[in-house]
């Protein structure tokens, strides 16, 4: 099996070029200064890392092995640990770092709560308090904390994205099962709603039908559509290397055409006599797109759940910013 050659993405672009920085800014550090010998080996640091990143952007895989790193996402968080760590490195290298200290307050700031000893040491730092070596050391811990808040927020996206893949693994083969039980067996899962007033309305509109249960869950997940279409509108700007609107429009759509199927055999059971008549059958077709818009009740909390973890990987400004 052949190597492939890695696919241009957005997480590469944006380590491509933060890696071009790097390389920048150790280039107008200048040759070493030999009395500098922690200077020194902090450059040798950022050489190393920004080789090791270097290797996972161009790495080439077989589509195994590819297939393997998409769902670990071990090479897009070694790329951007390593990354992390030679933005550090090539911050400490040079004597002039605190010259950037107003862009590493607000680099922290975006990851470190207040409260933080760490974040509030380096916004209390003021050049010349404390020697060259103690002030590295500040700006370093406080800048490896931030960079490992964003690094564990990415492993924690990358696990709800993989929950996300189960998700709709299961639910996709539990709509394909009823539907080939309906197939097999049409009255297995009647689809078909009856009261004492009113006659018995079916999908097809000709009786128990093999397509029945097949045409709920279309019906169902067209509901269901229209509402991804308002998570994608909605749906905020997020350079997260993982994005995770696609696989919640497609929970959407699955549980959608799950839930419709459901909510016609509760018309059909009669839970909801006196309340609810279906007359028709475009009637009943209208419920099964209304009970597929429906899921959104049930992934309203989803929803919410993943913005805060995106936020968390790769927060945004606050709304009340300036500038």
């Amino acid at each position: 099996m052949g190597t492939r050659e890695p696919r241009v993405t957005d997480w590469r672009l944006v380590v491509g070029s933060r890696l071009d920085r790097v390389r920048a800014d150790l280039a107008a550090l200048g040759p070493p200064d030999p009395l500098d010998q922690e200077g020194q080996r902090w450059r040798e640091v950022a050489e190393r890392e920004a080789a090791v990143v270097d290797d996972m952007i161009t790495r080439e895989e077989s589509r195994r092995q590819s297939v393997a790193s998409w769902w670990s996402g071990w090479h897009i968080e070694r790329a951007w640990r390593s990354l992390h760590e030679a933005e550090i490195a090539a911050v400490a290298a040079g004597r002039g770092f605190l010259g950037r200290l107003p862009g590493l307050k607000a680099r922290v700031s975006e990851n470190l709560p207040e409260e933080d000893p760490r974040r509030r040491a380096l916004e209390e730092l003021r050049p010349g308090e404390f020697t060259l070596a103690v002030e590295r050391e500040i700006v370093v811990d406080a800048l490896r904390a931030a960079f490992d808040a964003s690094d564990f927020a990415h492993a924690g996206s990358r696990a709800l994205r993989n929950k996300l893949i189960a998700a709709s693994v299961v639910l996709f083969a539990v709509n394909t099962l009823l539907g080939v039980l309906g197939i097999v067996d049409p009255g297995m899962i009647p689809m078909c709603v009856s009261s004492e007033k009113l006659p018995t309305v079916c999908p097809s509109g000709r009786g128990e039908a093999a397509s029945d249960v097949w045409l709920i869950q279309v019906l169902g997940a067209f509901g269901a559509v229209l509402s991804a279409v308002v998570l994608l509108l909605r749906r905020r700007p997020s350079l997260s290397p993982y994005v995770m609107v696609g696989y919640q429009a497609l929970i959407k759509v699955l549980l959608g055409a799950a839930l419709a199927v459901v909510g016609i055999l509760a018309l059909g059971a009669g839970v909801t006599t006196g309340l609810i008549g279906v007359a028709s059958q475009a009637a009943l077709l209208v419920w099964a797109v209304l009970l597929g818009y429906g899921q959104q009740i049930a992934t309203r909390l989803l929803d919410s759940y993943t913005d805060r973890v995106m936020d968390q990987a790769r927060p945004l400004p606050r709304a009340d910013s300036r500038g």
